[in-house]
């Protein structure tokens, strides 16, 4: 049930990260914050498909 998702910046747009998820126990898309390489600082990140 584990898959592969894509987390995208939400200021900047880019693509940084890649990790997988358990649907069964998390059906709602997943954001996190993260360091974002272009603006040197952490953002939030949200799962794309």
């Amino acid at each position: 049930m584990r898959v592969i998702i894509t987390l995208q910046c939400t200021e900047t747009g880019d693509r940084n990260y890649v990790t997988t998820k358990n649907k069964r126990t998390n059906p709602e898309r997943l954001e996190l914050m993260k360091y974002s390489p272009r603006l040197k600082r952490r953002t939030l990140h949200r799962e794309t498909r």
